[in-house]
Formats: structure tokens, C-alpha cells, sequence
């Protein structure tokens, strides 16, 4: 089997078994604590295994982007720079989009020597009992485990996007400025108070307004924040 076989197998067998019951947050971090469930790679027969891989994964605020702004972000592959060309040609330079980051924080692995639904059964009632509205239970496949957390990561997204449009779009924040989204402009505006506060670093700021191409035009102001 080769490798687009064994990805296009381990998609097919992740199943999400309990999704969260909220959805990502617009305007705010949202962590979901997740119990991840394959049987051992290992194992043969009807040994009786499970692994539990236990984490969160922390979704930070959506951003509003623009394909020029994408098309300067750094990390993307070639093939990944293309697909942001070919977006600035069909859609323009300026067409708003919602961008979601993410970040996995594992925080354990155990094996458990009992039936898969006997170990979903007990981390249901372990969920319950902390009444935790942000927890999933994923079904996902051993040798290729963080392919079934990017496919929850990918569902849950998808079904928290025509929320966070009708919010940003609710506010006005998806309109567009000079090439520039409001939520953009605020989002800057945001940088400059804390780069005064000496909560981040300058670069975080000055890189933020190159990537929309903005840094000229605040040039002046950015300069000034360092002669108080």
C-alpha cells in the first residue's frame, strides 16, 4: 500500500464519536480538550487494546485575510504559493476570507488493556462528570494518528465558519479599506497599543503591516513609539 492508499484509508476510518457542543469562538481563543482512540497497531486477533492519546488543541482567534496577505506569509510550500497566485487572478488581491491557526498540545498516550467501547464508554462518563462542553472523543487510526486529528480539526472548523462569518459580518469587520479589511485595521491598531505596553516584540508589529503591505504608511508612527 502506498502512502496516498494508507491517507486516503486512515480519513476513511476517523470518526468523530463525540463532537464538541460549541463551536469555535469568533472573537476569542478556543481550547478543545480531545481523547484520541486507535487500536495498537500492533495488535492481531481480538486482543483486547486501546490507545488513548489525550491533548488539547488550542484555535486561536479567526483572522480575516485577503489573498495578497496569504500570498506573504511565510512557510508555505511552492505548491501552496501557486494556489494563493492563482487566488489573487480569479478572486483579486483584496476578496476577505476567515484564516484559522491552530496549535496541538499533547498531553499524554496510555494503552488500556480493555475493548475499544469499553474505554469510549468510561471517557464518555469522565466528560460528563466535568460537564465539558469543548471535548471530543475521536475514532482514528494508530500509525497515522495526527492525520485523524487534522480531519477533526478540518470538520469542526467547516462547521463553525457560517457562525463566525455571520459575527464578523454582523460587526462590519469584513469590509474592505483600501485593499485592507476593518478587522485588520483594528487588529494593527491592537499591536500598536501592546507594542507600547512592551507585551510583544516590534518585529511582530512591523512584520504584520508588511505582510499587508502597510509599513510605509505607518512608518512615521511606528518610529515614534520608540522616542518616549
Amino acid at each position: 500500500m502506498d502512502e496516498e492508499e494508507r491517507l486516503s484509508q486512515a480519513l476513511m476510518r476517523t470518526v468523530v464519536l463525540r463532537a464538541p457542543k460549541q463551536a469555535l469562538a469568533t472573537f476569542g481563543v478556543t481550547n478543545i480538550n480531545y481523547y484520541l482512540l486507535t487500536r495498537p497497531s500492533y495488535a492481531e486477533g481480538d486482543v483486547p487494546e486501546t490507545v488513548v492519546r489525550m491533548g488539547r488543541v488550542i484555535a486561536n482567534r479567526p483572522r480575516i485575510v485577503t489573498p495578497y496577505y496569504l500570498s506573504r506569509l511565510d512557510g508555505f510550500s511552492a505548491d501552496a504559493k501557486r494556489y494563493f497566485d492563482k487566488l489573487l487572478e480569479t478572486q483579486g488581491p483584496d476578496s476577505p476570507g476567515i484564516y484559522y491557526t491552530y496549535r496541538n498540545e499533547p498531553s499524554g498516550t496510555d494503552i488500556v488493556s480493555n475493548a475499544f467501547e469499553d474505554v469510549l464508554c468510561k471517557i464518555n462518563e469522565e466528560i460528563d462528570e466535568k460537564n465539558d462542553p469543548l471535548a471530543a472523543v475521536i475514532r482514528g487510526e494508530d500509525s497515522l494518528w495526527d492525520v485523524s486529528l487534522m480531519k477533526f480539526i478540518f470538520e469542526i472548523t467547516k462547521s463553525s465558519l457560517k457562525g463566525n462569518i455571520a459575527d464578523f459580518h454582523s460587526r462590519g469587520l469584513l469590509d474592505i479599506q483600501q485593499g485592507v479589511p476593518v478587522e485588520a485595521r483594528l487588529n494593527i491598531e491592537a499591536l500598536f497599543k501592546r507594542l507600547k505596553e512592551g507585551s510583544i516584540a516590534a518585529w511582530e508589529l512591523q512584520q504584520e503591516l508588511e505582510r499587508w503591505g502597510l509599513f510605509e504608511a505607518y512608518q512615521d508612527r511606528f518610529l515614534s513609539v520608540f522616542k518616549h
